[in-house]
């Protein structure tokens, strides 16, 4: 009998960890979830950085006592413990790498925050991180905002795989395959080898519910109930549907041709926050092929424990999908503001935890100095 998460990869689906900490690397436990759960990969963000450090901070006691001893800064110390953890938990997945052709086996690591509406900043820490950890199967992380978007095209043009996060609306979406196209022809003007860089778009889906669904209920109308927790999946599945679309081009064909690899559609935000929901619900309902599931560790087990997996879930659903918005917007859901409200949000979370990561790491530095003396 197949599990579900082998059911999952069968149908196309690159099932990638939403966590990552020094204490899952040294333990074994990241090696044990690639041979029994199919995870081949891992993403990060600032929230689990500081959920690692911040409550694991004895997996990195040793490093911080010689960072603290070197004098290093607050966020020399952090970008040093997390470079570090990126590179081990990418030596791990370096096999999956191999074995799928450099398609999987990636572990992603994001920018500064703090750099969401800074360009230029944005580049220069792609290229340092990229340059620091130093292994060829890291995605950067880059935002999907306004400035983040000629980011990622300059970043994926010196040939550095990108994982774009962030994305909630379609018209965002269109942007971000643009710019990918747009770095991709850069690279190859640049003399690299596109067949080496990847990169995925990071689509995050139940955010998209939370937000809808408060509005639906303050609205209150039978009409607008009717439509409680339909939106997240459906705006997911006109991205696939995007995605077939902007990848059927001649332009994007062009690429292809010459070796590139289409953006990957990844889902992000796969955690169910409603209680009253499957808590599978944002992995079966989103099975396509040629896509990413990033899953936090409880939905992992919630999937490889009872997920129902019974193939493409996505394709042929679009129509349904067009109508859930059409009855979204006749009910007086404005989508516009709600993927906007949740890019600005999703921006102020990860800028909130990245500045409790530095109170955290400049607490356990200063704690160092006095052990020391």
């Amino acid at each position: 009998m197949s599990t579900p998460t082998e059911n999952l990869v069968a149908a196309g689906v690159s099932i990638w960890l939403d966590d990552l900490s020094r204490e899952r690397i040294t333990s074994g436990n990241l090696t044990e979830l690639i041979s029994t759960r199919n995870v081949s990969g891992v993403t990060t963000n600032p929230t689990i950085f500081q959920g690692a450090i911040g409550g694991g901070g004895h997996s990195y006691a040793a490093q911080i006592a010689e960072l603290a001893a070197a004098g290093a800064s607050v966020d020399d110390a952090i970008f040093a413990a997390t470079t570090d953890d990126v590179r081990d938990a990418a030596d791990i997945f370096r096999p999956v790498y191999e074995a799928t052709d450099g398609v999987d086996g990636r572990v992603s690591i994001e920018v500064s925050p703090d750099l969401a509406h800074d360009t230029d900043g944005t580049i220069a820490q792609a290229k340092e991180l990229w340059a620091t950890v130093d292994r060829p199967n890291v995605h950067i992380k880059i935002p999907a905002t306004k400035a983040g978007l000629p980011a990622i095209t300059a970043v994926l043009a010196e040939g550095i795989s990108v994982n774009v996060t962030l994305i909630f609306s379609l018209e965002r979406y269109a942007e971000v395959i643009d710019a990918f196209l747009a770095g991709i022809e850069q690279a190859q003007a640049n003399g690299h080898d596109i067949s080496k860089i990847h990169s995925v778009a990071s689509f995050f889906v139940s955010r998209v519910d939370t937000e809808v669904d408060k509005r639906l209920a303050a609205i209150g109308t039978d009409e607008a109930t009717a439509l409680k927790s339909l939106a997240g999946v459906a705006n997911a599945r006109l991205a696939y549907e995007l995605f077939e679309q902007q990848f059927a081009t001649d332009r994007a064909k062009a690429l292809t041709d010459a070796g590139a690899h289409p953006q990957r559609p990844l889902w992000a935000s796969t955690g169910v926050k409603d209680p009253s929901l499957p808590d599978t619900l944002y992995v079966t309902e989103l099975v396509a092929p040629g896509t990413v599931n990033t899953m936090p560790e409880k939905t992992l087990e919630a999937t490889f424990d009872h997920g129902q997996v019974a193939g493409d879930a996505v394709t042929g659903t679009y129509a349904a999908a067009h109508e859930v918005f059409d009855r979204l917007a006749a009910v007086g859901v404005d989508f516009a503001d709600v993927t906007q409200v949740l890019e600005d949000e999703g921006v102020s979370k990860f800028i909130a935890s990245w500045h409790d990561l530095q109170g955290t790491v400049k607490t356990a530095l200063e704690d160092a100095v006095q052990a020391a003396r």
